[in-house]
Order: C-alpha cells, then structure tokens, then sequence
C-alpha cells in the first residue's frame, strides 16, 4: 500500500464537496476515477496529492492521511510553466537534470577509480551505480526522443519558446515532462484531452505497462476499458470501489443495485408480515408469546437499507428536423480546404440521414474542412453544394471558451425572442439550466455548460443538417451516452469530428480519416477503418525490411487480416516472455553487483557494471520492438 485515504471530507466555502471519502493505491495499480461533472473527482485527485487539506469525517469511523514510506506524487495540471521564453527543449530538459547530473557524475568517479580504488571509493561508486540505475540512468534519452516524437512534435519543435505553442500542446509538453519524471504515483486529470487517436492508443499501452501506480481521471470509456483494473466511483460525494476496468464496473454497478434493491424489497415484505402477526396476536393471551418472539425477531433483524439512486441527471430533447431535405443533402467534387495552402481534398455523396464521422489528428484541417462547409471559409479549389431545403445546424469546438457577461436567459432570448419566459425557461431547463442557473453570465458557466446551452440553441432551431466539432469535450459519460441516444434517433444528415473512438463507432456509418495529408473515405464507417489499418500494419509487419518498397507496389487484393493479427499477437507473445527473462537477468546482475561479498572487489564491480549496461541495453531493445507490435496492436483493438 502506498497511500491510503480513510472517511475523508473536503469542503469549500461551507460547501461540503466529499462527505466520506476512502481511498488506496497499491504499487503497480491501475486506478480509474470515474463519476458526473462536479462530483469531485479532481477534488479527490488534489487530496491525495496534497493540495488540500484533509478533514476528518465528524464520526467514530477511524479517519486519516496515510502513506508508506515517502512516495513521490507527481500531478499533471493545466498550467504548468514559469517561464515561457523558454525552449521546449530547455523546458523538458529541466526533468532529465537530476539523471544527467548522476551520469556525470559516475564518470569522474569511475575515472577516479583507475587510480584510487580504495574500499571508500569503491563504496562510494556503488553507491552512484545504483542510483544511476533507479533513475533510468541507461535509456533516458531514448525515452525522451520517444515521448517528444509521440505525442506529435518535430525536431524544430523543440527549439521553438513555449510560447508559441497553443494551450493544448503547452498542455502535452506538461504531460511529457511529468512522464520523465517516472513518480511512484501518477495522476493525471483527462490525459486524453487535446491528443489524437494514434497518440491515446500509444497512451493507453505506455500506462498500461508503466512500472508504477497510475491514477487516472476520464470520461474516455474505451481509454478506461483498456488500461483500468480497478475503478473508484464518487457520488453524492461518496467513493465506491470496484475491481476490473470500465466496462466491469458498469456492470458490478447494475448487479448490486438489482441485488440490494431485490433483498430491500424483499425484507420490507418481511417485516410486514411480521408487523401483522405481531398486531394480530399480540392481544389475544395464548398468542402473545408467539408475538412477543416476533418483536424480538423485528429487534435483531439487521436492516437492508434502500439503494441510493443513480445519479443520472441529464439534458433531453424530442430533437427532430423542422423540414425534411431532399434524398440528395452533400456534393463535394474536388474540394480543396485550407488557409495558406490546402490541408486535404474530398469528393463527397453524402445523402439523407447518413452520419458522416471525421477523424485524424490535430491540426490535420478536420475543423477546417468543416468551416469550410459550412460556408465561414471559402474553398481554394473544387465545388461543393448541398441538395433542397438544406438547413444547417453547427457547433464549433471552440464554443466552451467563449466570454461574455450577458446572462443564459437574456442570450438564449435574443436568438428566440418570441418565446414566452416560460417557454425559454423549459427549453433551458431540458438542458440543466433550472432555478437561478438561468440568471448566471455566460463567463462564469463551466465548459460543459457552455456546451450544453450552445446545443440547446442548435436543436431549438431543428435543422436537419448538423455539422458537430468535437461535441462531446466537456461532457462526462451520461451527458455522452445522452447525445449518442440523441444524434443515433436524429433522422436528419449529421457530419461530425470527434476523439471519442467510443462515440464516432457507435454513431458513424461513414468515415473520413485525415491520414499522412491524405483524406481517405471509409464507405461503412469506423469498423472497415479498423479493418483496412489492421490489414495494412500486419502487410507491413510481413513484409521482409529489404524489400518493402518493392513489395509495397505488389499489394495482393485479397488478405486473412486475423491470420497477420494473429502473427502478430504471437510475435508479441515471445518478445515478452525474452522480456521477462531478460529483466530477471537484470535483476541477476544487479543483485550480485550488490552482494556485500563484491564490495570491495573493484575489478569485479567494473566488470558486473558492464554487464549490466549491456543487458540493459538489450532489454530496452527488445522493449522498443514490443513498444513497436503492441501499438499496432493497440490501434485496431476496441471490439
């Protein structure tokens, strides 16, 4: 156990934000946060990395702040540089001081060595050799070429100041600089926010095989379907633990409710019954032993408590179009999109009711293209046209940072201003903005809000086009599973951009995906993407080095891609059992290094140094090849 957090409270301004809190993270665990905006789980995160303070629950529950030993807690956050003038390089190089510092130093004192090998100095290069070794000190800076090229910046990249990078990838920069500091406990509030496909399932696998504990906040269910094996619940400021990932939890969550609900349900018959007999014969005298022996038993029954309902708060709407468009809604021939020069071109037939899902990473010119159909860009080459009554409908990403100190009512009036109050308020109020919420300014709403009143106004008007960036930012897991009920009985035409894997598979029956500066069109949506990429990694995983390109002209029509997966899966399979036996051998190694009867045996020292660099080396190579098989894997999971 490396942190244990016993019957918590937390408030702020009177305001209690958890009432009971309970928490453990054991070494190596794998933890998801999950629970409704506003319910406290960045609260939960900021306790356990001691940023505030901890408040004994008013009880005679044992309460308390515990931790083994001093493990280091490191923290992702949103705002994370001092000083923005600086390099990225600088910036990130910052982390890899203290393990360049030890480098450094293990050099003077090996070349110390070669003349002065006294049991002192001997004593005092073990010392540094191991600390050289727990700090990574043999692939550092292979791990940071790694993470820099992952998470999507280039070589100039990292000479550019911090403050030409947008608030997004200042946000990245933060997350690798928090990766290479490797603390014992790892938290990270929506890691997967403002990164693209590829990089969250390159995520996923580098979190699911980190060496340490990983507490981790989101509202991605796939993400935390593949990496969680175990799930803390807070709701209605309480915390609820569960074993196994998302999905698992979901349904443990479902079984225990019906369970408790059945056995409540159950005792209250039973204590009814007993309540009769006890009534009925209480006052006849050859009964009352019988119903004094009921009471008794009425006394001693350890009572079932109801189940606490599920907090399943949400927006609704009976969303419909107001007028039907024709069977023909899209038409795009050799459209070109972009600002200075194109960033993609697309020829389209999108007809009525279909629902088009676009992804690719960021700045690929998703958004763009958008823009561009909805009129706001002008196209630089090709032609597009929508079909007859084309009504539009678009929400844009950047809608949760907007500012303004007009209230929700009075902005939701000026689009609909022959609405009554009262029919405003219902409309607001169909979107959680009920009671005084109405009267707030728009400045001070969360980024949910903000979505949820810019979606309100989209579906007031029922268009029967919708073009949708990124909808779901901002919303938790209900308010995603709302507008997924919402858009898949939607009957209009919908075009939409999303990171949600989750959401863009259950909504899209057709697909863009903005691959290598090539938009590519997928007819039967995000299940043949995954099809087709699986196909193409596991061709190039077949293929023999030296003859790729080659190859690569030769492309048979016809694949097995479960017999290339399959290969794959196996390759993986024994690179991880030379993994294994590789770092035993590691571990060998270093065990002997440290045996008390090698102190003092210089020459033997050098020489277990040696080769422990060496089968360092080897495991870190065989780790990059496994790195390289489990992250094509990783892209076409998701079943």
């Amino acid at each position: 156990m490396l942190l244990q957090i016993n019957h918590g409270v937390v408030q702020f301004a009177g305001h209690t934000v958890l009432e009971d809190a309970s928490f453990e993270i054991r070494e190596k665990e794998k933890i998801a946060v999950v629970g409704r905006n506003g319910c406290g789980k960045t609260t939960l995160l900021r306790l356990i990395a001691g940023e505030i303070p901890f408040e004994k629950e008013s009880s005679d529950q044992e309460s308390g702040y515990f931790k083994t030993g001093n493990p280091v807690i490191g923290y992702l956050k949103q705002s994370a540089f001092s000083d923005l003038s600086i390099t990225m390089e600088e910036e990130l190089r910052k982390e890899l001081a203290p393990v360049e510092a030890k480098a450094a130093e293990l050099r003077r004192m090996s070349k110390e060595l070669e003349t002065d090998y006294s049991e002192e100095k001997v004593a005092a290069f073990t010392r540094a050799e191991e600390a050289f070794q727990e700090s990574g000190g043999y692939y550092y800076e292979k791990e940071y070429e790694t993470l820099v090229r992952k998470f999507g910046f280039s070589e100039e990249d990292k000479k550019k100041p911090l403050r030409q990078f947008s608030g997004g990838q200042q946000t990245k920069i933060a997350f690798i600089r928090l990766l290479l500091s490797h603390p014992d406990i790892l938290l990270l509030d929506e890691p997967t926010n403002h990164l693209d496909i590829s990089t969250i399932e390159w995520l996923e696998m580098y979190l699911k095989n980190y060496g340490k504990a990983v507490v981790v906040v989101s509202h991605d269910r796939m993400f935390l379907d593949r990496i969680a094996e175990t799930v803390v619940e807070v709701e209605y400021g309480v915390t609820y633990r569960y074993t196994g990932n998302y999905s698992d939890f979901v349904r443990k969550k479902k079984e225990l409710y019906e369970k408790q609900k059945k056995d409540y349900q159950a005792q209250q018959k039973e204590i009814k019954r007993l309540q009769e007999l006890i009534e009925r014969f209480k006052s006849k005298p050859t009964k009352a032993s019988m119903a004094r022996s009921k009471m008794k038993a009425l006394e001693r029954m350890s009572r079932i408590e109801p189940p606490d309902r599920y907090d399943e708060r949400t927006f609704h709407a009976n969303f419909q179009p107001e007028q039907e468009t024709g069977k023909d809604v899209l038409h795009a021939e050799g459209l070109s999109f972009g600002y200075q020069g194109s960033l993609g071109k697309i020829n389209l037939d999108l007809k009525k009711g279909e629902k088009l899902g676009i992804i690719g990473g960021n700045g690929k010119g998703k958004s763009t293209l958008l823009k561009t159909l909805t009129g706001l860009l002008p196209p630089l080459s090709g032609d597009y046209h929508y079909g007859v009554h084309a009504q539009i409908g678009y929400f844009d990403q950047q809608i949760a940072q907007i500012q303004s100190d007009r209230r929700v009512i009075d902005d939701f009036w000026e689009e609909f201003p022959t609405l009554t109050e009262t029919e405003a308020r219902s409309a607001l109020g169909a979107f959680l903005f009920t009671g005084e919420d109405v009267f707030k300014e728009i400045s001070v709403l969360s980024g949910g809000e903000k979505v949820r009143l810019a979606l309100c106004k989209i579906f007031r008007r029922r268009p029967n086009i919708l073009l949708l960036d990124e909808p779901t930012n901002h919303m938790d897991i209900i308010g995603k599973e709302t507008l997924e009920a919402m858009l898949s009985h939607y009957s209009g035409t919908l075009i939409f951009v999303s990171h949600d894997r989750y959401f863009v598979k259950k909504l899209a029956n057709r697909l863009l995906s903005f691959e290598d500066g090539q938009v590519v069109h997928y007819q039967f949506g995000y299940a043949e993407y995954e099809e087709k990429r699986e196909a193409a990694l596991q061709e190039a995983e077949a293929l023999p080095k030296e003859s790729k390109e080659s190859k690569e002209k030769e492309k048979k029509a016809a694949r097995n891609p479960g017999k290339e997966r399959s290969k794959l899966e196996k390759k993986a399979k024994r690179l991880e059992n030379e993994i294994a036996e590789a770092e035993s051998r590691v571990e060998a190694l270093q065990a002997e290094y440290e045996s008390p009867e090698n102190k003092a045996r210089y020459g033997k020292l050098t020489e277990l140094s040696e080769a422990i660099a060496e089968a360092e080396a080897a495991l870190l190579q065989k780790m990059e090849e496994w790195d390289l098989i489990s992250e094509e894997l990783a892209r076409y999971a998701g079943d």
